[in-house]
C-alpha cells in the first residue's frame, strides 16, 4: 500500500490518508490516475475518490458505511458536516461461506505455561476473589482484600502517597507559592516478596448490584459472577451475602453448579445476617480464605497447548488506523488460534452494525445466525425506545479521529473476529462452550464488554485502541495494542504492543498478527506482565440491561 493513503477494499469510493494531506496535492490513485484534493485531509480522515450528490452511498472495507447529506467535491474530506449513518439491512443467511484456515506450522507445537484446574481448564494466572452477592458487602470485602494485600506481599510501590507527603510537607513549610516545585518521584520496580509464590493476587468484585433493581439484573450478576468464579484463571472464591438481597445465595449456587457440577473448585460463602457481628463474619472470611491460599500455592504452572487459550478481542479509544492496522492483526491472531482449537471471543454488539449479514453468513449452525439476529434488534429496538440508536455509538474522539459513522466505526471494529467461521453466539454472562470464534452480546462501553468478556472465560483479552485508555480488568490480563506508533511511544506505561509498522509498511497483518500470538504466549506463561495488570487496572462494572452502547 501507498505509504501515505489506502484504498482498503477495490469497491471503496474513499481512500484513507495515512499522513496529512493537504488541499491542492495530485495524488496517483487507482490504475495511475491523478486526483487532486480539494480539501486538507488530515491522517486517519477519509476522502472521496468520485464527486457525491445528497444520498449516494459511501463503501468502506467493501460494505455499506454512510450517504451523502449534501454535495461533496472529488477528492474531498469527509466529516460529520456532509455524511450521514447508512447501513446495509440484513437477515437470515444468504450464502453459503468457505473458509481457508491459516498455515499454523510455526505453532503447532508450541505451548504455554499455565495452572491446571480439575475441570480441564488451564489458566494463565492464579487469583483468589473476594466477592460481594450485593453492593451493601463492598467495604467488607475491601476490608479483606486489605487485611491480605500487604501482609501477603502483593502490595505496590507508593510513589502517589509519597508525592501527596512530600506537597503537604512543602504547603507547611511555604504555603502554594512553592508546590509547583516539588518533584514526583517515580516508584521502583515493586520487588517480589510475595508469601505464596503461585499466588498472583487477591481479587475482590466490588459493583453496585445485588438488590434494589430488577430481578433480572440480580440473576444476570449471579450468572456473571458464576462465571468469573469458574474461570481459570481463578483458584476459588470467598463470598460475602448480606442475607436479604435479590441476588440471593440460592442462585449463584445454581449457577455455579451449572458450570461445575462436580464442585471441584473451593468457594466459601458467608452471610453477615447469620454471622452476626461483622468481626465474627470478617475473621472467619479471613481464616477460610488463607488456609484456601495454602492450598492453592500448591499449585504450579505446567505447559499446556495453545487450544487451551480463549482470548478476548476488544477495542476502545479507537480512531481511523483502527480497522486497518491493530483490529485486522488480532483478527488474524484469532484466525492462528482458532485453527490450533483455542478459542476466542468478539463482543461490542453495537460496534458489529452494518456487518451483521456478513457474520451471519458465516455462522456454522443457522440457530446461532438467528439468535445473533434477535440479540442485534433487540438491543437496537431498545437503545432506539429512548431517543438514542447504535448510530449513536463513535464518541468525540472516535469522530475526531476519523471514525464519523458507526458503520464506519463498526466495519473497522469486526476486523477484530478475522475470517474463521462463527462458532457460537453468547448472551451476556454466558459461558462459553465451543471452541472457534464466538461472538457475545456486550455493550460497547470499555469495561462493562470486558466485565462480561472476561465472565464469559477469556483469559487474556486483546484490547486495540488508537487514542490510549487505562482498562483492565481483576482476572483477565488485558493486552493493549495501539494502532499507531505515536501513541505507543506517547503513553508507553499502558501500551504493551504497537502495530504502527503496519500503517509505515513495515510489516504486513499476518507478520503482526503471528508476532502478536507469540507475545500471547508470553503473558500467558507469566514471563511477561500485561501493563494493565501492574498497573493493578482491576475495572469490574456489570452490565445492567438499561441502554449502553
Amino acid at each position: 500500500m501507498s505509504n501515505r493513503f489506502l484504498k482498503i477494499h477495490p469497491a471503496d469510493n474513499v481512500y484513507v490518508a495515512l499522513t496529512d494531506l493537504k488541499a491542492g496535492e495530485t495524488l496517483t490513485v487507482d490504475g495511475g490516475r491523478p486526483l487532486t484534493l480539494v480539501d486538507d485531509v488530515p491522517a486517519k480522515h477519509k476522502f472521496t475518490e468520485t464527486a457525491l450528490q445528497p444520498d449516494d452511498e459511501v463503501l468502506m472495507y467493501g460494505t455499506l458505511v454512510g450517504k451523502a447529506v449534501q454535495p461533496i467535491r472529488q477528492g474531498g474530506v469527509i466529516g460529520t458536516h456532509n455524511l450521514k449513518h447508512k447501513a446495509a439491512p440484513y437477515s437470515g443467511r444468504t450464502k453459503a461461506y468457505s473458509w481457508a484456515p491459516p498455515d499454523v506450522s510455526a505453532f503447532k507445537d508450541k505451548t504455554f505455561m499455565g495452572y491446571h484446574r480439575a475441570d480441564g481448564q488451564v489458566g494463565t494466572a492464579n487469583y483468589w476473589l473476594i466477592v460481594p452477592l450485593v453492593f451493601c458487602e463492598n467495604r467488607n470485602v475491601e476490608v479483606v482484600t486489605e487485611a491480605f494485600t500487604t501482609e501477603l506481599g502483593f502490595g505496590k510501590p507508593e510513589a502517589y502517597k509519597d508525592y501527596v507527603h512530600e506537597l503537604v510537607q512543602a504547603y507547611r513549610n511555604g504555603g502554594t507559592a512553592t508546590l509547583d516545585t516539588v518533584p514526583f518521584q517515580p516508584a521502583g520496580a515493586a520487588t517480589d516478596n510475595r508469601l505464596f509464590k503461585n499466588i498472583d493476587g487477591v481479587k475482590f468484585l466490588t459493583h453496585q448490584g445485588g438488590c434494589g433493581g430488577t430481578r433480572q439484573d440480580a440473576q444476570t450478576l449471579c450468572k456473571l459472577l458464576a462465571g468469573y468464579i469458574h474461570h481459570p484463571n481463578v483458584a476459588g472464591a470467598t463470598v460475602l451475602s448480606l442475607g436479604c438481597q435479590n441476588a440471593e445465595i440460592k442462585t449463584l449456587q445454581e449457577r455455579l453448579k451449572e458450570l461445575d457440577p462436580k464442585g471441584a473448585k473451593p468457594v466459601f460463602i458467608l452471610d453477615q445476617q447469620q454471622s452476626g457481628t461483622e468481626q465474627e463474619l470478617l475473621t472467619q472470611a479471613i481464616r477460610q480464605t488463607f488456609a484456601a491460599l495454602v492450598e492453592a500455592n500448591k499449585i504450579e504452572r505446567k505447559p499446556a497447548p495453545l487450544s487451551k487459550l480463549v482470548v478476548g478481542l476488544k477495542c476502545g479509544g479507537s480512531d481511523g488506523f483502527s480497522g486497518i492496522s491493530a483490529n485486522p492483526a488480532i483478527g488474524h491472531t484469532s484466525d492462528l488460534l482458532v485453527t490450533l482449537g483455542g478459542s476466542t471471543i468478539l463482543s461490542e454488539f453495537p460496534e458489529l452494525c452494518g456487518v451483521e449479514q456478513e457474520l451471519i453468513n458465516r455462522c456454522e449452525e443457522d440457530s446461532a445466525g438467528e439468535l445473533f439476529i434477535k440479540l442485534m434488534r433487540t438491543y437496537s429496538n431498545a437503545a432506539e425506545a429512548v431517543g438514542s440508536g447504535f448510530d449513536m455509538n463513535p464518541s468525540p474522539g472516535n469522530i475526531k479521529d476519523g471514525l464519523i459513522t458507526d458503520a464506519i466505526k463498526s466495519a473497522g471494529a469486526a476486523k477484530k473476529g478475522g475470517t474463521a467461521p462463527v462458532a457460537d453466539v453468547l448472551q451476556y454472562a454466558e459461558y462459553i462452550k465451543k471452541p472457534g470464534l464466538n461472538l457475545l452480546c456486550t455493550p460497547g462501553n470499555d469495561v462493562e464488554s470486558t466485565t462480561g468478556t472476561t465472565g464469559s472465560g477469556a483469559q487474556i483479552i486483546l484490547f486495540t485502541t488508537g487514542l490510549g485508555t487505562p482498562t483492565g480488568n481483576p482476572v483477565s490480563q488485558v493486552v493493549k495494542l495501539s494502532t499507531n506508533t505515536k501513541l505507543a511511544e506517547r503513553m508507553p506505561d499502558i501500551i504493551d504492543f504497537n502495530t504502527g509498522s503496519i500503517i509505515s509498511g513495515e510489516k504486513t497483518i499476518d507478520q503482526v498478527g503471528e508476532e502478536i500470538l507469540d507475545f500471547i504466549i508470553e503473558v500467558a506463561s507469566g514471563r511477561v506482565t500485561a501493563k494493565s495488570v501492574a498497573l493493578g487496572q482491576d475495572d469490574f462494572i456489570p452490565w445492567k440491561r438499561g441502554v449502553s452502547l
